[in-house]
């Protein structure tokens, strides 16, 4: 509807209330809400439901690990192929509508298996360089510039959420590159016969989703070439986070504990996993990853 914000600014000059607005980002983004609504106005993102949202419908962690958090599959019952063709046609419609459409892109299968690609490799760290030469081995001819705005325009969308590195010493962004996590991990079910084969990198997908929706600004920490899974920051807060599948032999446990080392601080360290047993040590919490969800303050 053209002109719309003239409506919205008479509501708020008219009368003693707030204005609620929401919309597909093929239309309007949030960063350019700015120019069209006058005074004061705050932007907020909905993400998918948090385990302890989903938790409240009755349904368990093995479900939400299955088929994440789109709160209509509850209406589904999640039921295995309702789930999948909603989960399938929510894809599509943020590639058609949101992406597609608002940037007029041509080259709609390449887009296509871009976003399959890094949904598929949810968490991992890939330079547009290396994603343009596997495009190349697979005899498929795409630029690093296309690959670069491609993934601006998912991240824009809100499908893709990109974490960028810190290093821990000197406290800066580093110049590598981000690591890209999806909104919703139940969109790579219609993508793979087995989805939970990736299970380390859904759990830290929960979990950086679970920290974004709490309000933290999230990196991944670099410190004397070691990587901690997450840093969290709110005001004066600071959380560091290492998220595993299991702690099942001496050197998983190494590794997760002992990044921490290298930290001279007293900011709160956990371990994440799935794991039944404390294994907690050296002032480290360590937590399942289903109370961690729930547990009111990190």
């Amino acid at each position: 509807m053209e002109g719309w914000e003239k409506s919205v600014n008479s509501y708020r000059v008219t009368y003693d209330c707030d204005a609620y607005l929401t919309g597909s980002n093929s239309s309007r983004l949030s960063s350019e809400l700015a120019t069209h609504i006058a005074g004061r106005y705050a932007a907020f993102t909905i993400y998918p439901l948090s385990f302890g949202e989903f938790q409240k419908n009755g349904r368990g962690f093995q479900t939400y690990l299955a088929y994440a958090g789109m709160p209509f599959l509850n209406q589904l019952n999640y039921q295995h192929e309702a789930s999948v063709a909603y989960l399938n046609d929510v894809y599509n419609s943020v590639i058609l509508k949101d992406i597609i459409s608002r940037h007029q892109i041509r080259d709609v299968e390449m887009l296509d298996r871009l976003i399959k690609f890094i949904l598929l490799n949810n968490g991992k760290v890939f330079s547009a360089r290396s994603i343009e030469k596997y495009f190349k081995s697979v005899g498929r001819k795409v630029s690093v510039d296309t690959i670069l705005n491609y993934l601006s325009y998912c991240q824009d969308a809100f499908l893709l959420y990109p974490i960028r590195k810190l290093d821990m010493k000197n406290k800066e962004f580093l110049a590598a590159n981000d690591k890209d996590y999806m909104v919703d991990h139940g969109l790579r079910l219609p993508l793979v016969k087995n989805p939970l084969s990736d299970i380390g990198l859904i759990l830290e997908n929960i979990v950086l989703l679970e920290a974004l929706s709490r309000g933290y600004q999230v990196s991944v920490g670099k410190v004397d070439g070691k990587k901690i899974d997450f840093v969290l920051h709110k005001g004066s807060e600071q959380v560091y986070l290492q998220v595993a599948c299991l702690l099942a032999c001496q050197s998983t446990i190494g590794r997760e504990f002992g990044v921490y080392r290298l930290i001279r601080d007293n900011y709160p360290k956990y371990v994440v996993s799935m794991d039944q047993i404390d294994l907690g040590r050296d002032g480290i919490v360590h937590k399942n990853v289903e109370e961690f969800l729930v547990t009111t303050a990190w």
